[in-house]
């Protein structure tokens, strides 16, 4: 297999496809926090659900496929945060959450991500 063909199915299998499709739904899904009203906020909610559905899909795709790759690895628990992350600091934005939740749940993400790269 040449490289070309290994960087493509390291980059182009159906998980990571998933989970940049995740990545790619943060934009909108903050785009719809920001212009609250009952329509958005319902249709934010079903973004929210989505990522959370194919998060599960794309880790169980990979593990029963065998595409576990190092891209994935990086990218799925990097999506995940930043989609959490995104809408605790727009709930914040809105009122309904204080600062420091965010503070902490942030501060606990960073943490752990640190202790996981440690050998």
């Amino acid at each position: 297999m040449t490289r070309r063909e290994r960087l493509r199915d390291e980059l182009l299998n159906a998980p990571n496809l998933m989970t940049l499709g995740r990545i790619a739904l943060i934009p909108i899904f903050l785009y719809l926090l920001a212009y609250e009203n009952r329509r958005n906020s319902f249709l934010a909610a079903l973004v929210y659900a989505v990522c959370a559905l194919t998060d599960w899909v794309d880790g169980w795709l990979a593990r029963v496929s065998n595409k576990v790759t190092r891209l994935g690895k990086f990218l799925d628990p990097l999506a995940d945060k930043v989609i959490v992350l995104s809408a605790l600091v727009m709930l914040v934005r809105l009122g309904r959450v204080p600062v420091w939740v965010v503070v902490v749940i942030a501060a606990r993400e960073f943490l752990i991500s640190g202790v996981r790269t440690m050998p």
